[in-house]
């Protein structure tokens, strides 16, 4: 099972359950790497979903694939390998938390499961429309132009509450927010589609996957809702997780980001991953 519906960030939702490995099975294989950290020298060992684009998959075809890559050449590590768990409870107990890897590509700013790397990318939620639908314009769930269409929203996101607060749950369309990606699309991929059908008006969803699913559909509008300031907030700000314990190794992840961050934003970019900065304003390059 694969959270599709639920951007990365909010895998607290689903990674509750995850518990701390015990000290002493940590110290186990210690000094592996700098000043006595579980990190690997010479390979990038990442935690990853099998099966979530445009995040990750097994054929390295996602974004944070890429970016997988360019941190391993970044810090001269000669190849990537991958613990493939699907992200739902226990994600982080079975894959970083047991030492089976070393960086979670993405995760949401302040969840205490893991250690938070600098964010190096902030995104929102974003609505998506046809165009010319009479929907042109619209930048909030208030907008009144809204009040009498179908929207499309996954299920116990944080856009569901702001729907019913603004009474558009009544006519709504649910989606899952977790599938078996092996025998369905997800979420986002059926919104478009259903978007272009008719089946519905419009949709909320995270803006990485809403961007990347558009992205080849000139007909659909992505508008960040980063004008929604009343309910639960649309936009957060993504890190790469780590080890609490590796304190030297997020040193490092730090200052690549600082060091790359065009390069990361052009991978993102060519994604569509709808990138704004602290001031709400779209990133482009």
């Amino acid at each position: 099972m694969s959270v599709r519906g639920a951007p990365r960030l909010f895998a607290s939702l689903v990674l509750c359950g995850a518990l701390a490995l015990p000290s002493a099975a940590l110290a186990q294989s210690a000094g592996v790497g700098a000043a006595g950290e579980l990190v690997d020298p010479d390979v990038l060992r990442v935690c990853a979903d099998p099966s979530n684009m445009p995040f990750t998959d097994e054929s390295g075809e996602g974004f944070e694939n890429k970016l997988a890559e360019l941190v391993a050449e970044k810090t001269g590590r000669k190849s990537v390998s991958y613990t493939w768990f699907p992200m739902v409870m226990g994600f982080v107990r079975n894959t970083l938390r047991a030492n089976r890897c070393d960086i979670i590509m993405g995760y949401a700013q302040g969840d205490e499961l893991v250690q938070n790397t600098n964010a190096y990318y902030r995104s929102a939620y974003v609505l998506l429309y046809k165009r010319g639908s009479g929907l042109d314009g619209v930048e909030t769930i208030e907008d009144p132009k809204l009040a009498d269409k179908r929207i499309g929203v996954v299920q116990s996101t944080p856009p569901s509450s702001n729907m019913a607060k603004a009474n558009l749950m009544k006519k709504a369309k649910v989606y899952g927010l977790m599938v078996d990606t092996r025998f369905t699309a997800s979420p986002a991929e059926l919104m478009v589609k259903d978007i272009l059908s008719g089946e519905i008006d419009a949709a909320v969803v995270w803006g990485p996957m809403g961007g990347y699913y558009a992205k080849s559909n000139a007909d659909i509008a992505v508008v960040p809702l980063t004008r929604d300031k009343a309910g639960s907030r649309m936009t957060y700000r993504i890190t790469m997780g780590v080890r609490p314990s590796d304190q030297e190794w997020k040193r490092t992840l730090n200052r690549l980001i600082k060091d790359n961050q065009a390069e990361i934003n052009k991978i993102l970019l060519g994604y569509g991953v709808p990138l704004i900065d602290e001031q709400d304003k779209p990133i482009t390059q």
